[in-house]
């Protein structure tokens, strides 16, 4: 099974015999990913097909919203909490990203970076909000809320006295380096813990 490129950078860094919480797990392919090496992989996610496509999956899946269904779940629950490409679409990205580290000590975010320079050249010559791989879709038809940069959520995790333990950044399906991240990474992940 080919994973997604941040979904297999997440699947990699994750000890075997860990205990991991997918929010917006989809239809759990990064949790059949995980336990297949051995992790102990549990799932949230809001749409109903996808809980319905990871549990025929034989995933352990709940459907909930990471806005407000992650305050049930108790502190140090477990190992890793992971949040790919959901970031964008939670209505409190700073209280989602507390939560996920109450619950886990240490959590990947990932998120599509909308200062990429091709966004940013959609946004100059065009004025209008931009199509691109990763925001698939027009403004009115988008899932997301927030348009997020990786110097953004730099500046939010070191606002909040959180730690960035380890990041990557993906230009196309490639890596690119932490310098031209801010302006040459299309997709950001990034493992952070409390500081």
């Amino acid at each position: 099974m080919k994973l997604r490129p941040d979904l297999a950078i997440i699947a990699d860094a994750v000890p075997a015999a860990s205990r991991a919480l997918d929010v917006g797990c989809g239809d759990g392919e990064l949790m059949a990913a995980l336990r297949e090496k051995g992790v102990d992989a549990r799932g949230l996610e809001i749409d109903p097909a996808n809980v319905t496509a990871a549990i025929a999956r034989g995933q352990s899946v709940v459907q909930g919203d990471a806005n407000h269904d992650l305050a049930d779940y108790p502190d140090n629950a477990f190992d890793y909490a992971i949040l790919s490409q959901t970031l964008q679409t939670t209505e409190r990205p700073d209280r989602v990203v507390d939560q996920l580290l109450r619950i886990a000590p240490r959590a990947f975010v990932s998120f599509p970076n909308f200062a990429h320079w091709r966004v940013r050249l959609a946004l100059l010559w065009s004025g209008r909000m931009p199509v691109t791989r990763l925001l698939p879709v027009a403004w009115y038809e988008t899932p997301n809320i927030h348009h997020v940069t990786v110097s953004d959520f730099r500046d939010l995790v070191r606002t909040r006295g959180i730690a960035v333990e380890r990041a990557w950044y993906l230009s196309g399906d490639r890596p690119t380096s932490d310098a031209a991240a801010s302006w040459r990474a299309e997709h950001a992940i990034f493992l952070i813990s409390r500081g």
